[in-house]
């Protein structure tokens, strides 16, 4: 089996992140719509601001608690649960007039999804526990997560020239309910056992602990975040540049990123031969290197043709996949079982922060300098920050390493799992950050 696809609980599994990414997209859409109507033209770029805020707030903050709280239930009824959770919230948001109600309702929704997008990411590799497959697995996520930001506004377009804009919140509902139909049809491995009960704030930080203690984790964020300073000039500036550069941006915008979505599309459907080849560390490396390099030649050159600009923005989308796409593999390959939730929570929440860094910063140095001074400015940080991410991630990372257990008994049933030898019951495995192995080691000792 050489595909994901070919894996049944995979494709149904699949079919509900497709299902849930066309609500996420639809509900965008629509929020945006709502913060016009609540807002009118003076109001409605703060309150649809306020809600992104929101937004940021419950990913970066609420991801490694929600994990630790679902911890106690079946991964699938929580998985079940959450989307129940954000289908039932998107009915009212059809019927809100007032800032408050669509505030605390949205803030909500992104409570739950803060809860569901980690979790369901921690599934995938236990219903895909081939390496090669599991790459290719993570590869149509990407894929999926493309083609849901380029499609989106097409379909809530064409929504819209039958349905009122608040009827968007309903259509959303319903992609949801498509979502859970799905999850009830896979077949969701049970959580791995975990032997002793931690406090509630242990488990809830255990992910972070994990992270910070293990370098290519730490490079991991440091490459996310280097992305995110360039990415987030495409992704907020796109729009004014097409407007105040080519002279409209309602023509030009759509067009640049859909060239964007295909880029990051052809990028995805390369990363698993190119890690295969290369490895996850230079894969990303070469990505977030190459983004910038694409942001550093798009500000230096002077007015470029738009069939230039088209390569540039297939650029930006390919170098993107580049760097997201094996950040599943790292984690996976960084923590046991019984910890990859935490830390794929630990991942989503702190990739949030580095994002709501990225944002304002972009629109900042745009609005205070120029488009193309503010992309060169924050191409030349986003180099530096991947050169820093290749200091803190070894080129040289085994994944078993060689260490010592002096404290443990002979009799131990860790030291059980493999052959240890001598006094201080020296042997190798895959290692990674837990109890009985708290700090990292360089495989020397």
């Amino acid at each position: 089996m050489t595909s994901p696809l070919a894996n049944p609980s995979f494709r149904w599994l699949f079919s509900a992140q497709i299902s849930s990414l066309v609500g996420v997209g639809l509900l965008t859409v629509a929020l945006s719509l709502a913060a016009y109507r609540i807002g009118g033209v003076d109001a409605a770029g703060q309150v649809l601001g306020l809600l992104l805020a929101l937004k940021m707030v419950a990913y970066v903050g609420l991801a490694p608690l929600a994990e630790s709280l679902l911890s106690g239930l079946p991964r699938k009824s929580a998985l079940v649960a959450l989307d129940v959770g954000r289908m039932a919230l998107l009915v009212p948001m059809a019927f809100t007039t007032d800032i408050w109600q669509i505030a605390a309702l949205s803030f909500l929704f992104f409570s739950f999804s803060a809860g569901f997008t980690p979790l369901y990411q921690s599934v995938i590799p236990d219903v895909v526990q081939d390496e090669e497959v599991y790459t290719k697995a993570l590869s149509w996520s990407r894929i999926a997560y493309t083609l849901e930001a380029v499609l989106s506004p097409v379909i809530a377009g064409a929504l819209l020239t039958m349905l009122e804009g608040s009827a968007l919140f309903l259509v959303a509902a319903l992609a949801f309910g498509g979502s859970i139909a799905a999850i009830m049809m896979a077949d969701v491995p049970q959580r791995p056992e975990v032997e002793g009960k931690k406090p509630f704030w242990q488990r809830a930080s255990r992910g972070l602990w994990i992270y910070v203690h293990t370098p290519r984790l730490r490079g991991l964020f440091l490459l996310n975040f280097a992305l995110s300073l360039v990415m987030a000039w495409v992704l907020v500036n796109t729009v004014a540049y097409a407007g105040a550069r080519l002279g409209d941006s309602e023509r030009y915008y759509p067009i640049l990123m859909a060239f964007y979505g295909g880029g990051a599309a052809l990028g995805a459907i390369l990363v698993p031969r190119l890690v295969k080849r290369i490895g996850e560390r230079r894969s990303m490396s070469v990505g977030a290197l190459s983004f910038a390099g694409v942001g550093l030649f798009f500000a230096l050159w002077a007015a470029p043709v738009f069939s230039l600009l088209a390569v540039i923005w297939v650029g930006f989308g390919l170098s993107s996949s580049l760097v997201l796409t094996p950040g599943g593999l790292v984690i996976t390959r960084s923590a046991s079982k019984a910890d990859r939730a935490a830390v794929f929570a630990a991942q989503f929440s702190l990739s949030h922060a580095g994002w709501l860094v990225a944002y304002p910063l972009a629109g900042w140095l745009a609005a205070q300098l120029s488009l193309e001074t503010a992309i060169l400015l924050l191409s030349l940080l986003s180099m530096a920050v991947t050169f820093v991410a290749m200091r803190v991630w070894p080129a040289n990372d085994p994944l078993h390493r060689a260490h010592e257990h002096p404290d443990l008994p002979a009799d131990h049933p860790h030291l059980r799992e493999g052959t240890a030898s001598g006094s201080r019951h020296r042997h190798a495995h895959a290692y990674h950050i837990d109890d009985l192995h708290p700090r990292w080691s360089d495989g020397t000792a």
